[in-house]
């Protein structure tokens, strides 16, 4: 194709549009379009871009709280942490890249959501991130696998971001699609956060960064549509990252931003040049007009068509107070980094691109974005749809010793230090605790104050499927339960929804429950979304993934110094359980770990609980009085228990009433403490006086994980099977 290409059906298909949407393409401009001006449309009305099928139902997220300065609709989001200081953050998917190229898809996952935080000001101290995997024995994931994990550490590593937590889970809903959703935070002075709106008529537009090339065209596109058996081809769709010339462009960006010169910025991420330049006119209420031939390229021959939609990385666009160009580009230059201006603001409305002395695109901007597609797409949800499980409805095992070694020995529950080696954690040197991942939330130190941020992913697309609402409420309320377990108090969050075709009512319908059950969590949790991304079509020849809305919490400690871990510190400490246990056994990893099965509905979300809950054992972290704490989820209160033993190489003895229910069971709102013997009854009677369920369950000390008469296994054991599952797995298939 061509710029002078005619626009045939064919063609319009081919840019993901359907008839209808191109009617409105002409309907919008009153003309037929060029070909540029298709591209520009179809990227900027993807799904990746737009939205289409999913902004209806996120406006009913709650956004707004005291402490949330810019919610969604910028780069990332923003709260304030007291002190004339703020932190941004967002999470994102880089799905269809990194199944296609892992190593590039990954890397330049990381690179985009870096340059998400850093174009609003802040520096960025922490990236995270949620993984999901097929099963461990299909024949492409040891490939996929280790390409992710090389592709996140290479990139994070070589900027000098510390890579502090994740998740990474595996199932075979992610056989053919998996997912790859990364997350950064980062630090800014209140007052001088930066925004993308331009203003100005005649100020200068500016490009800096790396050259443009032919890499990740279509990326946006591509992202925006299901798998079939001939993905591996669109790997010239996959961007390729630099991660050295990231780290430049952070270094010439905050400097530049501590200046007076910038009026807005936005970084060139899907879509590239396209999205940049229509969502910085589109937020201002102005017109662009770019010269491309000043658009530094490392391409010959390169069209306007390919300039406008290539998502080359590291690339920037700004607008400039008039006058500031020398000054701007001499500290790009010093970053050995280009700088160009590539055009000005008008008052046309437009978007109008010029090349080699001619009008290659004119396009009003105000459709580009106003009249997005907005879908309100069918949907099934049995919102009625209850099955508790308990243990009468549910298998016992015959030996409890065996069904837990297996449980923490298994890829859903094994040690990560195979992955986590590869990242530096502890980089920039803010990392708390022992600064390895593993924790309930990462912690993070404000540089230079004694306040710290933890941080989190959560999500457990079992539920979700099992019970959308449920698993929606679930996966934000496990968040606030992982911060509020290291005395953090949980501020935010951001979300990467992934999801299959929305065009499938029974995935709509996942989709509408979960949004459902977040936003109530949301809401009476006082933990609004200010930031995130919508993954839709993660599927491969019609077969979908678990729905998971993977979520990314944030929260303060004012003070450091009062944190909690999951680690067992001294012999003769009282474990303590805090929370309700029903011993609810559907959608468990109990039945899919042991059993090979995947049935029931998960516990329901009590938030009153969760919120007294988790706000009395915060109390106890900040007074000083408790320094370990670990939140109980997938495997239950013995997994709980072992995870705080392996952690700390110290057993416990455990005294227990119940069953295979009461050990195994995932019951939400609940915390496993551990209390030194002479502050024991003034936290219970403090328990006692809130009506918190406290339960005093045994004592810390010897070798062995003992629990009754079900439970008797040596520490070292434990270890041995939670940290062999990556190590065995990766030297069957070097």
């Amino acid at each position: 194709m061509t710029e002078q290409t005619k626009i045939t059906p064919e063609i319009v298909a081919e840019h993901g549009l359907t008839p209808e949407e191109y009617d409105l393409i002409l309907e919008s401009m009153g003309r037929e379009p060029n070909l540029t001006e298709l591209g520009i449309f179809s990227v900027m009305w993807s799904e990746h871009c737009s939205y289409k099928s999913s902004k209806l139902h996120l406006k009913t997220l709650p956004t707004e709280a005291d402490w949330v300065i810019c919610g969604p609709g910028e780069n990332a989001g923003i709260i304030d942490i007291g002190d004339n200081q703020a932190a941004i953050f967002k999470m994102e998917s880089h799905n269809h890249p990194s199944y296609i190229e892992p190593y590039q898809g990954a890397a330049t996952g990381v690179g985009g959501i870096l340059r998400d935080v850093f174009t609003m000001g802040a520096r960025p101290v922490a990236n995270m991130n949620a993984l999901r995997f097929g099963m461990p024995d299909h024949p492409k994931m040891p490939h996929l696998i280790s390409g992710v994990v090389a592709g996140i550490g290479g990139y994070g590593n070589c900027v000098g971001v510390p890579t502090v937590g994740g998740e990474t889970d595996f199932d075979e809903s992610y056989n053919g699609n998996i997912l790859v959703n990364a997350m950064t935070v980062g630090i800014a002075d209140s007052n001088k956060i930066f925004y993308s709106a331009a203003a100005g008529v005649g100020n200068p537009v500016v490009y800096v960064g790396s050259k443009t090339g032919r890499d990740g065209i279509h990326g946006a596109t591509m992202a925006s549509a299901e798998f079939t058996d001939d993905s591996e081809e669109k790997r010239p769709t996959v961007q390729v990252g630099d991660p050295f010339t990231e780290k430049l462009l952070i270094e010439a960006c905050l400097e530049l931003m501590a200046s007076d010169a910038i009026v807005a910025i936005q970084d060139m991420g899907a879509a590239g040049l396209t999205s940049s330049s229509v969502e910085m006119a589109s937020k201002g209420g102005v017109g662009f007009e770019l010269n491309l031939d000043n658009v530094p390229q490392r391409e010959e021959n390169m069209t306007p068509y390919e300039m406008m939609l290539s998502e080359s990385q590291e690339r920037m666009l700004m607008v400039l107070k008039p006058g500031r160009e020398d000054f701007a580009k001499a500290i790009f230059e010093k970053w050995d980094l280009d700088f160009a201006v590539i055009g000005e603001i008008t008052d046309t409305g437009n978007l109008t691109l010029t090349f080699k002395g001619e009008v290659a695109a004119d396009i009003p901007v105000a459709p580009l974005v106003d009249k997005s597609p907005e879908y309100d797409r069918p949907w099934n949800l049995d919102a009625d749809k209850y099955e508790p499980l308990f243990a009468g409805d549910v298998d016992g095992v015959s030996d409890y010793n065996q069904a837990l070694l297996k449980l923490i020995g298994g890829p859903n529950l094994s040690s990560r230090r195979w992955i986590w080696e590869q990242y530096d954690h502890m980089v920039m040197g803010d990392t708390l605790g022992d600064g390895r991942p593993g924790g309930d939330a990462a912690l993070v130190r404000v540089h230079g104050t004694n306040k710290a941020l933890a941080i989190t992913t959560d999500c457990t697309p079992r539920y979700v499927q099992a019970h959308p609402i449920e698993g929606g409420k679930q996966a934000v309320a496990e968040t606030w339960r992982n911060i509020t377990a290291t005395g953090g108090r949980p501020l935010a969050i951001t979300n990467c929804l992934n999801f299959g075709n929305p065009e499938r009512p029974e995935i709509m319908g996942q989709f509408v429950g979960a949004i459902q059950g977040m936003g109530a969590a949301c809401k009476f949790l006082e933990y609004p979304v200010i930031s995130g991304n919508v993954s839709l079509y993660n599927e491969t020849n019609g077969k979908g993934i678990k729905p998971t809305p993977a979520i990314g919490g944030v929260g303060l400690l004012a003070d450091a110094s009062k944190r909690a871990s999951v680690n067992f510190k001294r012999e003769g400490d009282i474990v303590v359980l805090v929370g309700e246990t029903e011993g609810h056994l559907g959608a468990s990893l109990y039945l899919k770990e042991l059993f090979g099965e995947e049935r029931g509905t998960p516990a329901k979300v009590d938030l009153a609980a969760e919120k007294r809950n988790g706000n009395f054992v915060r109390s106890i972290i900040e007074t000083g009085d408790i320094d370990t704490c670990h939140d109980i989820s997938g495997g239950g209160l013995l997994v709980t228990l072992a995870e705080m033993a392996m952690a700390s190489n110290m057993g416990a003895n455990i005294t227990l009433d119940g069953d295979h229910g009461t050990l195994f069971g995932e019951d939400q709102a609940r915390y496993v403490m551990a209390v030194a013997a002479d502050k024991l009854d003034d936290i219970q009677e403090a328990a006692q006086s809130t009506n918190i369920p406290f339960k005093v369950i045994g004592t810390v000390g010897g070798d062995n994980l003992v629990v009754t008469d079900k439970v008797n296994v040596a520490v070292s054991d434990l270890k041995n099977a939670h940290e062999s599952f990556f190590p065995e797995y990766f030297s069957k298939h070097d």
